[in-house]
Order: C-alpha cells, then structure tokens, then sequence
C-alpha cells in the first residue's frame, strides 16, 4: 500500500503494543483484497485442509460447536449460506494459498515495527474470517501476538485480564502442551471484568499477550481479518509454559516461577526442547468430525450429514 495501513496511530500506541488493549482504525479494505468478490474467489480455490466451517450454539456460557464442510459448493454460494445462517468460515494462512496477501502481512508487520521501538516480529500469519449475524466464538485464549481487524459489518469483543482467575496457568500450559485447544473455562460474572469494544469497518484490536477473550457479532454478516505474530519475548513466555507444563502434568511437580527472563527461561526451553526431541510427549490427537455441509438453501446454511473424520 502507497499509505499507510494504520490510520491514527499515536506516539502512546508504541508503549501500549503487545501489552494493553489499543483500538485503531485502518485501510486493509482499500486494497481490494477482502470485498466479498475477492473472498468467493478464495474459497473456489482453497486448500481443504486450510479452512474450517463451524457453526454454534447460541448461549455463551456453554460451548456447543460442529465443524462442516464447504462440500463442492462455489465460493459465492459459501457467502450466501453464511449471510443467511450461523456459520464461520475461517480462511487460515492466506498468506501461504495467494502472494498477494503475504505482501500485505509483510507490510503490517513494517509499519508496526517502525513505529515500536526494538519490537522484531516473525511466524506472521493472517486469516480471513467470514461470518453470520449473531454469531460468535467462545471464550479462549491464544498462543501468539494477536490482533483483528474488521472490514464489513459489527461485533462485539469482551477482553480479559491475562491472570487468574481468568487464565489458569494449568490452562494455558496445556494449550501449550496440545493437550487442549484455546477454550477455557468460563463464568459469566467473567464479563464483569471485561474491557468490552465494539468494532466496526476500518477498525482493529489489539490485546496483551494471552488475554482471554470472546466475540459476539452484531445482527449482520461480518468479514474480519486476524493476523498473528511471535517475538522473542513470545517465544520466552511460550518455553516458560511449555516448561512449566512438563513439571505439572508429567513429573508432578506444582511450579511456582513465571519469569520471563534469566536462567530459568534458558532451563525450561531446554527441558520443552529434550521432551520433544525424545518424543516423551505425545500430544493428544483432537479428533474432528464433520456432521454438516453449507447449503445455501437450507434455513440455517446447512444440512445435517452423517458424521465423518476431517
């Protein structure tokens, strides 16, 4: 892009990165590349094992999620079951299916690391999600650097603090470990705690580190970018969980550090490191399954099929 891709930064943006909340406005759709055209164009060309169609239930407090299949349909059709039902398709890695997209992850990446000073990024990645009115995603937590950014519609994200009672560290060793996916559990007195924004086209998230977080779409079909990164200091909190996991769930020990820094950073990457190479850690296998298929014409955007391996 000639300009630049965030439209109001601010010199306080530099100290909040990566560690607070910031709410920005943007220019991703003046590149042509998320209008629903060019994201039907996507889907009839995408990797099937580069994408997932989910659909849920309606209560937040209870997770009720169903993975499905695109089943032959045109990408359009996709557009028209999603605009008409309760469905997510979550386009992963674009980057990696289409050049021009890892062009525009490339230059995100650039202007947020000129504007925040020693901030070096790597392991970017970007996905398009395309979803219903009132649809929404449960409260999870993430790995990596996370940030979305709206192109059509509304929503809103309710945003946690990244301790406990919110975020148990046993939680998120074992969504480090694979032993778990990012869902977590949650109450609804949670949302008493929350930051709570509603976003809107041309705007973006940004969040600290692992912060919990869950999203409620407004009654309108909604197109969202994600883009994810990891730093030095990701990777160190990454190898303290991992680490810290190992010691709880393997050896039976209840650690009591989370330094992010000095030797015992060194030591529990090196123990993650010798459990993976001895392969002493066998990750649990998430088995998904597949019990429905888009169909534009059916009232929910979807049939009922009979349950298969993905």
């Amino acid at each position: 892009m000639t300009q630049e891709i965030i439209a109001d930064w601010q010199d306080r943006h530099r100290d909040l990165f990566g560690k607070h909340t910031i709410k920005l406005t943007h220019r991703l759709a003046e590149t042509g590349l998320f209008s629903m055209h060019a994201i039907a164009a996507l889907i009839d060309a995408y990797p099937e094992d580069m994408y997932n169609v989910t659909t849920m239930g309606r209560d937040h407090t209870r997770k009720q999620w169903r993975e499905g299949a695109v089943a032959g349909n045109t990408g359009a059709d996709v557009i028209e079951a999603v605009s008409k039902g309760r469905i997510w398709i979550n386009l992963r890695k674009v980057m990696d299916v289409d050049p021009r997209y890892d062009r525009l992850l490339k230059d995100i990446f650039a202007e947020f690391e000129s504007r925040v000073p020693g901030l070096k990024t790597y392991r970017q990645t970007l996905g398009i999600l395309v979803s219903s009115p009132n649809a929404q995603v449960y409260y999870h937590a993430d790995i990596p650097g996370q940030s979305l950014w709206q192109i059509a519609g509304r929503k809103r994200v309710y945003v946690y603090p990244n301790t406990e009672p919110f975020l148990r560290p046993a939680d998120m060793e074992s969504i480090v470990m694979g032993l778990q996916e990012e869902d977590i559990d949650y109450e609804p007195w949670f949302d008493d705690y929350a930051e709570v924004y509603d976003i809107g086209p041309g705007e973006m998230l940004h969040w600290g580190l692992n912060c919990p977080h869950r999203v409620v779409n407004a009654d309108c079909v909604n197109v969202s970018v994600t883009t994810e990164h990891w730093t030095d200091a990701i990777r160190n909190s990454y190898a303290v969980n991992y680490g810290n996991g190992i010691l709880r769930t393997r050896l039976g020990m209840m650690p009591r550090r989370h330094d992010l820094k000095g030797p015992s950073v060194y030591a529990k990457a090196g123990l993650a490191l010798a459990w993976k190479k001895l392969r002493l850690n066998r990750k649990r296998a998430f088995v998904r399954e597949i019990d429905f298929h888009v169909d534009p014409n059916a009232p929910e955007g979807f049939q009922d099929v009979k349950p298969y391996a993905k």
